[in-house]
């Protein structure tokens, strides 16, 4: 099927605070995130190249050891294999894309 409307996916809650709806492709997985204000994402990494753009909301992000704190229009890119986490400042919206597609999300 070629075309999705977001709020017919499926909700997964996927972390205390952390829920998505998810489109998997051929090659990439696209999550859309509801974020919870205070929650929290600990350091972790996985062998997906992902680009997490901040929709709504003020999420900080620690990549690679650097951390900085994001708003809506602001775009993280995060290698494969690199240590990142996050904590939620307010209530966000934020859009992740995977390459190659995340498996374990489905």
């Amino acid at each position: 099927m070629p075309f999705f409307e977001i709020s017919e996916l499926a909700e997964k809650q996927m972390l205390p605070g952390f829920t998505a709806r998810m489109i998997h492709a051929g090659a990439m997985t696209i999550s859309y995130w509801e974020v919870k204000a205070g929650s929290s994402l600990p350091d972790h990494s996985h062998p997906h190249e992902q680009i997490t753009t901040i929709l709504e909301g003020t999420f900080t992000m620690t990549v690679g050891g650097e951390k900085k704190t994001l708003q809506a229009g602001h775009v993280a890119v995060i290698p494969p294999h690199m240590p990142h986490s996050a904590l939620s400042q307010t209530d966000c919206r934020v859009l992740d894309v995977f390459s190659p597609v995340r498996e374990d999300y489905k």
